[in-house]
This record gives C-alpha cells, structure tokens and sequence, in this order.
C-alpha cells in the first residue's frame, strides 16, 4: 500500500526596482537536501489541517510572518515518488505564493535553515531542491503547468 504524504510551499515574492524577487532558505540540519537552497518555506500538512492552513501555519512557524489565506495564490500540486516500482511512499506537493505578508521574514527556526535570502528570479543560486527547481523555472518562465509530476 502506498503512503500519501501532502506538504505545502509557500513562495514570498517581490518586486523591487522592477526584478522579480523570491525568498528562498538555505537548508541545514535537517538530514533532507542540506545545504541546498528552498522555497521560503514548506512543511507536511498535519493530520486535520487542509493544504491552504498548512502553508499559512508554515510561513508564521518559518518565517514570523503572518498571511492571510485570500492573499495565497495557488501555482500548482506536484505529484512525486522516489521513482520505485513497488508500493512505497509518494508525495503531493501544494505551491503557493503570496505578494503579501505582515512582518518581516526572518530565520525562526535558525537549526534547519543556515541562511534567508531575497534572490533575483531569473539568476537563483545553485544548489536548489530539485523538485522545488522546476517550479521556481516555471515561475521565471511564466508557464508553471497546474500539475507537475516526478519520478514515475
């Protein structure tokens, strides 16, 4: 039987002197891609809670700001496995991005995320998490399909 694990994305973005500009973290400590650099902020949608409260309660927990669930704008579900054949884990990615936000980002948990920085859409740094990637291009791109799929 295959174990279904929902999480949800949350992209800050801004524009300043007419550059399109995300938020991204850089991961440490957490035995996933660290050392890579991630969207602003993520995490598993808990047991009861549904994708659009995740990304909210993830932002505030990651980040100290609060967002308002009319300001998430839904980019796409990604459907994901680790490209095994038999029954195993599988994935659903929620990405969404916000415009707008109260409070000033910043790094709440400093044991998972080395760094938090503002990064020019069109030149991201290298490593990025590579499912996380390909939605950031989509972005840069304008053409982030509605449902992604890896590994299959």
């Amino acid at each position: 039987m295959n174990a279904l694990v929902p999480a949800s994305y949350v992209l800050l973005r801004r524009t300043e002197d007419g550059v399109e500009r995300v938020l991204l973290q850089l991961r440490r400590g957490t035995g996933y891609m660290d050392g890579h650099w991630a969207v602003s902020a993520a995490g598993h949608v808990e047991a009861g809670e549904d994708a659009v409260a995740a990304a909210v309660r993830e932002a505030a927990e990651e980040l100290g700001v609060v967002l308002d669930r009319a300001d998430l704008v839904a980019l796409c579900a990604m459907h994901r496995t680790a490209g095994r054949t038999e029954p195993g884990e599988e994935r659903v990615d929620f990405f969404f991005e916000s415009r707008r936000w109260t409070g000033d980002p910043r790094r709440v948990e400093a044991e998972k995320a080395a760094q938090l920085r503002w990064f020019d859409l069109a030149a991201l740094p290298d490593p990025v998490v590579p499912h996380e990637l390909r939605v950031l291009e989509g972005l840069r791109r304008g053409d982030v399909p509605p449902v992604l799929v890896e590994g299959f």
